[in-house]
């Protein structure tokens, strides 16, 4: 399975006052990337929104697409927090029916998360933003494939990587579409989305 690198910091902040300080630039980062995109982000902006003199963005990172990673790393981890919630109090009669809730998070997190609609899990910055040995969606496939086997004692299969992987790339790029046409997610690509994907891994596993 595929892991991530687990930060892109410099060095760990070692006091409680450091660690907020860095979530601040983190939130800092989100903000920036709403309003101007990552082409507009620097850590320049960063200091001056975060309210921390430059100098403490580059104590913690070596430059803006750090920053991003961080930010990037943050958003999977928020996505696979509320995965596991969601797999932990609902009953699924087959690991594939999780398919429209995992969505729905998504869709969730694009619409109210700062900065998650322009980074996501990393793709504005760099499409190996989460790791240097694999694309974005690989890694975010590997997260979700390995909460499934957690959740349900499901085998980790070949067939089973493969199918999720597909499935990861096919709804990643329908639901970019969704938000092309609507700041909120077109209703409609977002219900073919998970007709599609849901029909697509039924039929893999069927019997």
């Amino acid at each position: 399975m595929t892991t991530t690198r687990p930060t892109p910091l410099r060095r760990r902040p070692a006091q409680r006052r450091s660690a907020e300080r860095v979530q601040r630039m983190l939130d800092a980062c989100a903000e920036i990337l709403d309003e101007h995109g990552y082409d507009g982000l620097s850590t320049t902006r960063i200091a001056q929104r975060a309210e921390v003199a430059i100098g403490s963005v580059y104590q913690f990172f070596p430059d803006k697409r750090a920053v991003a990673q961080a930010l990037a790393l943050r958003n999977l981890e928020m996505f696979g927090e509320r995965v596991t919630r969601l797999l932990a109090e609902q009953e699924f009669a087959h690991w594939s029916d999780t398919v429209g809730a995992i969505i729905d998070i998504f869709v969730e997190m694009n619409r109210t998360v700062p900065g998650f609609r322009v980074l996501r899990f990393g793709d504005a910055a760099d499409v190996n933003l989460l790791d240097a040995a694999a694309d974005n969606n690989t890694v975010v496939a590997a997260r979700l494939r390995q909460l499934v086997v957690d959740a349900f004692g499901v085998s980790d299969t070949p067939q089973m990587a493969r199918a999720v992987a597909i499935a990861v790339e096919a709804a990643d790029a329908v639901l970019k579409m969704a938000f092309r046409t609507d700041p909120d997610g077109d209703p409609h690509i977002i219900a073919e989305t998970k007709r599609m994907i849901h029909g697509y891994l039924a039929g893999v596993f069927a019997g």
